[in-house]
């Protein structure tokens, strides 16, 4: 499994026109771009599965998107319209929206995939297809 880039952009407007402030829809695409990368994601393997954790706190669970396109998961999220936008003094961390991809290799069964959101966290479970794990393979330097 790999990582295809925390800011994927999926209205394919560049980073630039999005800095700009180029609009997708209702909403400035320059706001999108940048919360896109508050969502952390830690992957840790066990003998069956990945675990993806995609750290969301605030989030509402009816709002994530999972999907999978070939070998390609996608994560989304996306406020509901009319979310509160309060006048911030100081302002950290982003519940908005965030997009992030991820290459599954040939191990990970994508019609087994599942996911539940507790606490904050977005648990991804990637299951393994028995018989197709990976192996490791030591290559000498010389």
């Amino acid at each position: 499994m790999y990582n295809n880039q925390s800011c994927a952009n999926p209205q394919n407007i560049s980073v630039r026109e999005a800095a700009k402030g180029a609009y997708s829809g209702s909403r400035p695409q320059h706001q999108l771009s940048r919360s896109m990368q508050r969502a952390a994601v830690n992957i840790y393997k066990t003998e069956i599965s990945y675990e993806m954790l995609v750290f969301a706190p605030g989030r509402i669970r009816e709002n994530f998107h999972l999907n999978v396109k070939g070998n390609e998961l996608t994560i989304s999220y996306l406020p509901p319209e009319g979310f509160p936008r309060p006048e911030w003094v100081r302002r950290e961390y982003s519940r908005g929206a965030f997009q992030r991809s991820f290459t599954l290799d040939e191990t990970i069964d994508p019609a087994k995939i599942s996911a539940k959101y507790v606490d904050g966290v977005l648990q991804v479970t990637l299951p393994v297809i028995p018989g197709k794990e990976t192996r490791d393979q030591e290559i000498p330097i010389d």
